[in-house]
């Protein structure tokens, strides 16, 4: 088997009963230990933020599931794993998956969709940049020229800037290493 042969963790959501969440995470988490399988388990998360909620004139923050009645767990799916969750008390199936079908392997969020689910996968990109921010360029060929923010992409860590060039302006795609913030 060589390198390119090997499992590649992905994450799978795992639908539960309404309100099993942290119950189906910690069986889960348990289960892989008591088994030897936190080589192929390696996280379970139940997506989660803070709130802060006004009841009778006092305010409080409290934690609230952003996806009730779903756990995502970082994971190799194979036959061993799939049947370690899908015998936890709580666990209803895997989602994507044809839900008929036991055998059928469900199918693997993308980068992006955690993204969307506000899930960190690690990298993490700050930037002190909005649009309409006037920026000077840097470490390119347009070395010192400046511009507005049109559009930023967080995903490509590119943003699209208006630079006035011979007159014209002109939309220019960017790195963000490249653009530095005038205040």
């Amino acid at each position: 088997m060589n390198e390119n042969d090997t499992p590649k963790a992905e994450w799978y959501v795992i639908s539960t009963y309404s309100g099993y969440e942290n119950k189906v995470a910690q069986s889960i988490t348990t289960k892989a230990e008591n088994q030897q399988l936190t080589h192929k388990i390696l996280e379970v998360l139940i997506p989660t933020e803070k709130v802060c909620e006004i009841t009778d004139g006092k305010e409080k923050e409290i934690t609230r599931k952003v996806y009730p009645g779903y756990v995502l767990v970082h994971m190799i799916h194979d036959d061993e794993v799939a049947y370690l969750i899908r015998s936890i008390r709580g666990v209803t199936r895997f989602l994507g998956g044809d839900p008929n079908q036991a055998a059928t392997k469900p199918i693997p969020l993308t980068p992006s969709e955690m993204a969307a689910m506000g899930v960190n996968l690690g990298e993490s990109v700050e930037i002190n940049l909005s649009e309409g921010d006037t920026v000077k360029i840097v470490g390119t060929a347009m070395d010192g020229l400046t511009g507005i923010v049109q559009s930023i992409n967080i995903e490509e860590k590119t943003c699209e800037v208006l630079v006035s060039m011979f007159g014209q302006e002109t939309p220019t795609k960017l790195d963000l290493k490249d653009v530095s913030r005038l205040d």
